[in-house]
């Protein structure tokens, strides 16, 4: 289901990329990539306010606004869900450690 979900998403999102801007909040961000790239910080720090706060009710609200704004960028770039979890089966059965090292 969640998986449906991020595909239908996605969809959406990129079918947004030929709206007005004055028409679709998403239109908007992409007009304005920056402003995209300062929704994607605002909603981090959010998530990491409620989190602290241990409210669950608000980590998952906020985490829903940092999903959609970081697949809105993803969309942006011309990437998709199915890239990031890609990404993570990649990861999965490897030690965080080892994949961090990975990176140097």
């Amino acid at each position: 289901m969640s998986n449906d979900i991020l595909k239908e998403l996605a969809a959406i999102l990129e079918a947004r990329k030929s709206e007005s801007p004055d028409a679709s909040y998403v239109a908007s961000l992409y007009a304005k990539p920056d402003k995209m790239l300062e929704k994607i910080g605002e909603e981090a720090v959010e998530t990491i306010i409620a989190a602290k706060n241990d409210d669950r009710d608000n980590i998952i609200y906020e985490t829903a606004d940092l999903w959609f704004h970081s697949m809105v960028m993803l969309a942006q770039k011309g990437l998709s869900p199915d890239d990031v979890l890609n990404e993570l089966a990649r990861r999965f059965g490897v030690s965080g450690h080892d994949e961090k090292a990975s990176r140097k």
